[in-house]
């Protein structure tokens, strides 16, 4: 889904939406819907993309008004960091989580051996992202891309998101009747946007399908993919939420910055500011570099987090995001 700092994206956002420019695009606003999907198409053709699949992609979309809609107001949300946490991973979607990796267990740990990552955190972004495959999103994805790009607010991004579409169903991964997801064009049970599906989907039951919809040895594979191209280590978890010292203006930790979320410094050294687990006892024993993250400010929770966590901001840049799929992964250690 991160990505935000107070503002928090529900279960649905798409991972690092960012202006990306495409040469050639040009604003489209000013352009008739049906004038702008010619030329569209033009491109697309000149990509290679068949024309069965553009018919079959394209032939009469129109935009939909409730995309730009929800593309306008997308809700400000004005949580504090527990209240985000009570609601992302209560002990329901734990026990949830839990049931599910009891389920998958043999799958999960192949999965989980061939790509150097834990099972336990597939299951976490899965839940988080998609409530463990429930709810995908109800929109047709080309259609909403197509009226993303024709928009003009981000057109340059959207055009190219939709492009990579039609190249995956062009591919035959998935028809464009079923290229199901968000208003925003996130797609299948890990919630990718068409370029990352293109960079990191897996065939893992080597049936010629990426299917992230419906297959789910090709979704766990994915998701774990994902995290193994944004550098994930296996050796490692992703955190741990730590007490502080006193930070009032005369003590050692206020002096080194304490706060300064991005300085990074081996445990051994917080360890020598005064930080402490959550309960108290001493931080590991191993020298691995950890930063300070305090996701509702300095009088709030407190974490050390690793390279790990890292990873996971890579696939939403959100604190509380980020936390919270360590909360629940952590629920399954």
């Amino acid at each position: 889904m991160t990505r935000l700092k107070r503002s928090i994206a529900v279960f649905f956002l798409t991972i690092g939406m960012g202006m990306l420019g495409v040469a050639g695009t040009a604003v489209a606003q000013d352009q008739s819907f049906g004038d702008w999907l010619v030329e569209l198409r033009a491109e697309a053709s000149s990509k290679g993309i068949s024309d069965a699949t553009l018919d079959a992609a394209l032939n009469g979309i129109v935009p939909i008004p409730r995309v730009i809609e929800l593309d306008r107001k997308q809700p400000e949300f004005t949580l504090t960091f527990a209240q985000y946490l009570d609601r992302v991973v209560p002990q329901s979607r734990k026990d949830r989580a839990r049931a599910r990796y009891n389920k998958h267990q043999d799958l999960l740990e192949m999965i989980g051996k061939k790509y150097g990552v834990q099972p336990r955190f597939v299951v976490a972004l899965w839940g988080i992202e998609t409530d463990f495959g429930r709810v995908l999103g109800g929109f047709d994805v080309i259609p909403a891309l197509a009226t993303l790009a024709h928009d003009g607010r981000r057109s340059a991004f959207f055009r190219k998101e939709l492009l990579d579409a039609l190249t995956i169903i062009d591919q035959g991964h998935v028809s464009a009747d079923n290229m199901k997801g968000s208003w925003a064009g996130a797609m299948g049970q890990s919630q990718f946007m068409p370029s990352s599906f293109r960079r990191y989907a897996q065939d893992y039951d080597g049936d010629g399908r990426q299917d992230i919809w419906g297959t789910q040895g090709d979704v766990f594979a994915s998701a774990a993919n994902y995290l193994k191209g944004s550098g994930w280590r296996d050796d490692i978890t992703w955190g741990r939420e730590v007490s502080l010292p006193d930070t009032g203006a005369a003590s050692p930790a206020n002096a080194m910055n304490l706060h300064d979320s991005k300085t990074w410094k081996k445990l051994s050294e917080w360890s020598a500011l005064g930080i402490r687990k959550a309960d108290g006892t001493a931080l590991p024993g191993r020298d691995l570099k950890s930063r300070l993250v305090l996701p509702d400010g300095a009088d709030g929770r407190a974490y050390l987090v690793y390279a790990n966590y890292e990873a996971i901001l890579k696939w939403n840049r959100s604190n509380y995001f980020a936390i919270a799929v360590g909360t629940l992964s952590d629920s399954l250690r």
